[in-house]
């Protein structure tokens, strides 16, 4: 079984791991002091890495704001939902905001247009 986890928190680290290359990437350009045009290029690949994680935050935060927040009937913590399917920020508990798949398997591809057109 594939460990699924909340879309808002697979996004956050995905941003958050392109902090980390960023730094590897810059890190591995001092190995290049010799030679300024290639540890130039590994510096500015790295902040292009930081920039985009930045950029995808900003966007994940925008999406966060619009997504629909409900009370987890397991953990009875506030969580967001996007999408049909969705899992809790919190106890990783399969939710849902459309009745026809409630008490269905938990599966991802419900909030996919080709599985919506097959029900």
């Amino acid at each position: 079984m594939a460990k699924y986890s909340s879309k808002i928190n697979k996004i956050r680290t995905f941003a958050l791991s392109l902090i980390f290359v960023g730094f590897i990437v810059m890190y591995i350009g001092i190995f290049f002091r010799n030679s300024p045009l290639i540890m130039s290029i590994f510096m500015l690949l790295g902040v292009i890495f930081i920039i985009a994680s930045t950029g995808i935050y900003f966007w994940i935060g925008m999406l966060s704001t619009k997504a629909v927040q409900v009370v987890c009937p397991n953990c009875e913590k506030a969580t967001k939902v996007l999408g049909r399917v969705d899992m809790c920020m919190h106890c990783n508990e399969p939710l849902t905001l459309d009745a026809s798949l409630e008490g269905k398997e938990f599966d991802q591809k419900y909030n996919k247009k080709e599985k919506r057109i097959e029900q």
